[in-house]
């Protein structure tokens, strides 16, 4: 049986389906917050955010939720991850983070 994943990159703001999407964090009175946006949306929030970064006092950055998690030196790097799921018939980016279900059908298999 072939499977085929199909990840579909959405703008939260619009809705609007784009290979361009990224993922952006900020934050506001202690909570994180994290928002997929395409270039233009992005631009969106940093313009209306400008009066308020440029007046307030810069205190560093803040650690990401969860602290940062390397891979086990074992585990395949995205590009064998990548080149795996191709050469399996499996869609994947060219770019970006490998999705969960492509590393999970390449554990399965290994």
């Amino acid at each position: 049986m072939a499977q085929k994943i199909v990840t579909v990159y959405t703008d939260d703001l619009t809705g609007a389906e784009s290979e361009e999407v990224q993922t952006h964090t900020f934050s506001l009175d202690g909570v994180n917050y994290e928002i997929d946006l395409v270039s233009e949306n992005y631009d969106k929030l940093v313009e209306a955010l400008s009066p308020f970064t440029s007046g307030g006092r810069r205190i560093g950055r803040t650690k990401r939720a969860g602290g940062s998690q390397k891979q086990a030196s074992d585990s395949p790097s995205a590009e064998e991850l990548r080149v795996w799921a191709r050469e399996n018939g499996l869609q994947v980016s060219e770019r970006g983070r490998v999705p969960a279900s492509i590393r999970e059908a390449y554990a399965k298999a290994h």
